[in-house]
């Protein structure tokens, strides 16, 4: 019936694969064919953000590369049609009620226990479930209106099961500033950085205010020339470098402070070294060295700061979800020839550090 039910989207026969999709969903609940042909005809049927929920859903459960493939070609199908014409539907997936559910990582002992309430809550077989719960890091599952996320974030708790949920809203309220370079740290720390809108100010504060460092890498993409099938030349993008991006958290003055080894003027203000409690006037060599000689000596003051630096392994998560998280401004300064969900998933992962209900 699969067959048949291909058959009649390619030739655009929505009524007859509505009544097909109708029998398999009945005979094969749980089939991710069944639900990746339920998300073709949302899409079809003017239904974008619950297509994308349904193409989404699929990438989060499989591996095999025909859904898989399938399942972003769908993707890609709802991002240019947002494009070319903004679907209000589409849109409410980026409105202030919007939330994020995040899952935590498990304990190896844990997991089948935890699966199994997972698979209850979300409708999954415990296999799936499974495959699906973090080992290491946080996981973001799920983009939906804030309300269902918190509805099922309780449900999770519950049963046990480590996660929380986010809120766009709250993220989009925490002031950002880009710093350009340190003017003094000590006895009080004087940072010259860009706001927003980019205009440039400078802001003082203690060290004793940082409540957390969040730390990453984002990759630098540039196209290549490689050799494909039958020695043809072939365009294709490739990860040629990485930028160091690092956050701190000022909660009580409701602000990031963003440093980045891209736009950081090392050549301005003070240079870091561990191993003094000021500035040394000694020129460094590169940039990663002095990058390094900074982070050395953060250490040394916020030596009882939590340091978050699992972004890696929560980005392979939440890229896919910010397809369609279209007001969500990184305030990343790292050149690219085109837009990256790299740099939003950064944002993201920032903000949900700074909000996590379960600090302290």
């Amino acid at each position: 019936m699969l067959e048949e039910l291909a058959a009649a989207f390619d030739r655009q026969d929505y009524k007859t694969a509505a009544s097909l999709l109708k029998q398999l969903r009945q005979s094969s609940p749980d089939s991710l064919w069944v639900k990746l042909y339920a998300g073709r005809l949302q899409e079809v049927s003017g239904k974008p953000a619950a297509a994308a929920a349904a193409y989404r859903r699929v990438l989060q459960n499989t591996t095999n590369p025909k859904l898989v493939r399938q399942a972003r070609e769908g993707l890609q199908r709802l991002k240019n049609a947002q494009s070319n014409s903004p679907s209000p539907a589409v849109a409410d997936l980026a409105d202030p009620g919007t939330g994020f559910l995040v899952l935590e990582p498990i304990a190896p002992e844990a997991r089948q226990v935890a699966a199994q309430a997972f698979a209850r809550i979300m409708k999954l077989d415990p296999y799936t479930a499974r495959l699906i719960l973090p080992s290491r890091g946080w996981k973001l599952y799920r983009v939906g209106g804030f309300r269902e996320m918190q509805r099922y974030t309780q449900e999770l708790c519950r049963s046990g099961m480590p996660a929380f949920c986010g809120s766009l809203e709250a993220i989009q309220k925490i002031r950002v500033f880009r710093v350009q370079y340190f003017e003094a740290a000590s006895p009080q720390v004087k940072v010259v950085c860009q706001n927003e809108a980019d205009e440039l100010g400078s802001l003082s504060f203690q060290w004793s205010e940082v409540a957390n460092r969040v730390e990453g890498m984002l990759p630098i993409f540039e196209d290549v020339v490689d050799l494909g099938a039958f020695n043809k030349l072939k365009r294709k993008e490739q990860t040629q470098d990485f930028a160091q991006i690092m956050d701190l958290h000022l909660p009580r003055r409701g602000c990031i402070l963003r440093l980045c080894d891209r736009s950081y003027q090392f050549d301005q203000g003070v240079v870091f070294d561990a191993s003094q409690d000021g500035a040394m006037s000694v020129a460094q060599t590169t940039t990663r060295i002095r990058w390094n000689k900074m982070l050395a000596f953060l250490d040394k003051r916020l030596t009882n700061i939590p340091i978050w630096s699992d972004f890696s392994v929560f980005a392979d998560s939440a890229l896919e979800h910010l397809d369609f998280v279209t007001s969500l401004r990184p305030y990343v300064d790292v050149l690219r020839k085109a837009p990256s969900n790299w740099d939003p998933a950064f944002q993201l992962y920032s903000g949900l550090v700074y909000g996590y209900p379960k600090q302290g």
